[in-house]
C-alpha cells in the first residue's frame, strides 16, 4: 500500500574517472550489469550514501581486475540522485516475503527440470559470499513472475547487507556494512554529479 519512498536518494558508483567524466558531461550512459552474481538481480549499481565505499570498490577492481568488469586506470565516484520509484525494498517484509516465495516457485521449476538449484558462493580469501547467483536467480525470477502476470514492474531493488570481519569481539556490526540500490528502470536517475570536496572553513550539515 506505501510503496513509493519519498525525495530522492543520493547513490555512488565506482569507476574509472574517464567513465565518470564522460556520464557527467552527457557523451555517454552508465551501463547496466547483468552478471549472474549480482547481489540485486541485474541493473545499474550504487552505493547508497556512501562515497566512500564507491571509491573502494573502484580502487579495489584496480588492484585487482575482475572478468567481465571495466578496467580501472584512476579510480572515481560517480553521483547520481535517484528516485526510487516502485522499489523492491528488502529491508521492507512485504518484499522480503515476494522473495521467499519467488525462491519457491524456482526451487520447485529446478526439480521439475531435474537441475541444481545455483548457489551463493564466497571467493578465495573472504568469508563472505561475494558471488550471489542463487540471490539474483531468485530476485530475477520475481520480476519474470510478475511480467508475466502483468503485474507493474519494480524500477529498483535495494537492500541491506552484513558485510567484512566484525568491528569488536561479539559486534553486531561488520567494517563493510552497506545499503546497496539496484536501478533497473534508468528514468529514475535524474541526475549525474561529481563528488565535491569539503570546504573545511564551515560544518558540514
Amino acid at each position: 500500500m506505501y510503496p513509493a519512498k519519498p525525495g530522492f536518494i543520493i547513490g555512488f558508483h565506482g569507476c574509472d574517472k574517464k567513465i565518470r567524466d564522460s556520464i557527467v558531461s552527457g557523451k555517454s550512459f552508465i551501463k547496466p550489469s547483468e552478471n549472474d552474481y549480482d547481489w540485486l538481480g541485474h541493473g545499474i549499481y550504487f552505493w547508497e550514501n556512501n562515497q566512500h565505499r564507491a571509491l573502494q570498490f573502484a580502487k579495489d577492481l584496480k588492484k585487482f581486475p575482475r572478468a567481465g568488469k571495466e578496467t580501472i586506470k584512476t579510480p572515481a565516484v560517480l553521483g547520481a540522485v535517484i528516485d526510487m520509484g516502485f522499489c523492491l525494498d528488502l529491508l521492507d517484509s512485504e518484499y522480503l516475503q515476494l522473495l521467499r516465495e519467488s525462491y519457491q516457485t524456482l526451487e520447485e521449476s529446478f526439480k521439475i527440470l531435474g537441475l541444481s538449484m545455483p548457489a551463493n558462493r564466497n571467493i578465495p580469501g573472504s568469508s563472505d559470499l561475494l558471488l550471489r547467483r542463487l540471490d539474483c536467480a531468485v530476485i530475477e525470477n520475481l520480476h519474470i513472475q510478475r511480467a508475466a502476470n502483468n503485474l507493474p514492474a519494480f524500477d529498483s531493488a535495494r537492500g541491506v547487507f552484513i558485510e567484512g570481519e566484525k568491528l569488536y569481539p561479539s559486534a553486531g556490526f561488520n567494517e563493510k556494512n552497506h545499503i546497496q540500490v539496484c536501478v533497473r528502470n534508468p528514468n529514475c536517475l535524474k541526475g549525474f554529479f561529481i563528488p565535491l570536496q569539503p570546504d573545511n572553513k564551515f560544518e558540514i550539515p
